[in-house]
């Protein structure tokens, strides 16, 4: 019988500690992996020569390899970026292959769900650090409140990839860990969320204005915003008849008042541009603020003295040439500005921040529970982000072929057989959540 044959598509940034940790694991259980990414360089570089396996570079659009080494494979998983997981998924399902992915659960993939299922394959989504070790923690906590009789009445999950303090020396306190493009397109959608049992709904535009602040036990005071639509995850997480229930993210308070100016300043802007080439930094944003007529809203930002350096962080007034391949939009060229800016120098320490808030009644008396998770990387390869992406759903590979995870259709991990092993492999490998009650 050949032996099993896991296979990774994508070695990006969160992919790093996946590999090596799945590397480690085709070891000791005599497995076989292959590492595919369309950059044959990158896969190699991350492969670095490991043994019980081998790296391949092409094309994941390419119908025929990617189905090739698709129908290969025993367990297939995505680090590829969200919008190309539905090409795989389909793949996964014709050739029966169970799908592991860090990504949210969308409507493509809802939509195989019941075929999923017919077919006894478990494609487990939502496996990486938010969504994924969010959803794990949470439910446990859940989980053992419910079980001795307590009712959750206030639920509040935040989230953060931030710098470490030692490593933050920039006005905007902070740097990329995770996908450039994703910081672009955050808060977009807006957020809904429950607070005081009302649905509360925010813009985009309102999303980083006057963000509240929650204190972290051995982190300073953060910022946060609301994630998206919060009111999904109620019946997720069984917890209808809760007054507050909201899922946030983390960063500092100069961050979101920063970002609040270039939001306003329409910088992250998809609106697509009919520009030449050689077009300098400081030439774009000049004509970009003067065409919109924002000329008073820019001064206006320039009195506040924080929001003043961030700006002149970015070098907006630099004449500093654009790639032509990033004049695409304003967000692609703040995309392109930002990677420069904010790019973790090879000693820069990055910063995983989670916490949990929860009040409850039982036996008549309210209680609260506060649960947190901070985890510093190692260097600019070794991330906390990557380290928190990638172990669970690694974890999450190795329990299936294990046969520790018997379950088929679409899931998410919130059920206690894949969180109750995934969280204790978690915390031999340092990543611990810390309690306080009351």
């Amino acid at each position: 019988m050949s032996r099993p044959q896991i296979l990774v598509l994508g070695a990006g940034k969160s992919a790093t500690i996946l590999i090596q940790y799945l590397q480690k694991k085709a070891v000791e259980n005599n497995w076989y992996m292959v590492l595919a990414d369309g950059d044959k360089s990158l896969a190699e570089t991350k492969w670095n020569n490991a043994k019980n396996g081998h790296a391949v570079g092409f094309d994941i659009e390419n119908d025929a390899i990617r189905r090739e080494y698709i129908q290969q494979a025993t367990v297939v998983v995505s680090m590829l970026p969200a919008s190309l997981h539905f090409l795989v998924a389909k793949d996964c399902l014709a050739f029966l292959k169970p799908l592991f992915t860090a990504s949210y659960v969308d409507e493509n993939i809802n939509s195989l769900a019941k075929e999923v299922e017919a077919k006894k394959l478990l494609f487990l989504c939502e496996m990486g650090l938010d969504p994924g070790i969010d959803h794990m923690s949470a439910m446990e906590l859940i989980h053992r409140i419910q079980n001795k009789g307590g009712v959750i009445t206030h639920f509040k999950s935040h989230c953060g990839g931030l710098i470490a303090p030692e490593s933050d020396n920039n006005p905007w306190h902070y740097k990329i860990s995770w996908n450039p493009r994703n910081i672009i397109l955050a808060g977009k959608a807006g957020a809904i969320y429950l607070e005081d049992g009302l649905i509360t709904e925010k813009g985009y535009e309102a999303l980083f204005h006057n963000a509240p602040t929650v204190h972290i036990p051995g982190v300073e005071t953060l910022a946060y915003y609301p994630n998206r639509n919060s009111l999904s995850y109620i019946d997720t997480y069984s917890l209808k008849g809760v007054k507050d229930f909201v899922r946030t993210t983390l960063r500092n308070p100069s961050f979101c008042s920063g970002w609040d100016a270039i939001i306003q300043l329409r910088l992250t802007s998809e609106k697509a541009f009919n520009i030449s080439e050689n077009l300098t930094v400081k030439t774009w944003f000049k004509t970009h603020i003067t065409s919109e007529k924002l000329e008073n809203l820019y001064e206006s930002f320039l009195q506040n003295e924080e929001i003043n350096k961030q700006l002149e962080y970015l070098g907006l007034n630099e004449n500093t040439p654009i790639p032509s391949q990033f004049l695409m939009s304003n967000a692609t060229v703040l995309q392109w500005i930002l990677e420069q800016k904010w790019k973790l120098s090879d000693t820069d320490k990055d910063m995983v921040v989670m916490m949990h808030e929860l009040e409850y009644t039982l036996d008549e008396k309210n209680h609260f529970i506060q649960s947190s998770l901070v985890l510093k990387g190692q260097n600019s390869i070794q991330t906390a982000m990557a380290t928190t992406v990638g172990l669970p759903l690694a974890m999450g590979v190795c329990a299936y072929l294990k046969g520790e995870i018997t379950l088929t259709g679409v899931h998410i991990p919130i059920h206690p057989i894949i969180y109750q092993p995934i969280l204790s492999s978690l915390a031999a490998e340092g990543v611990v959540f810390n309690e306080i009650t009351s």
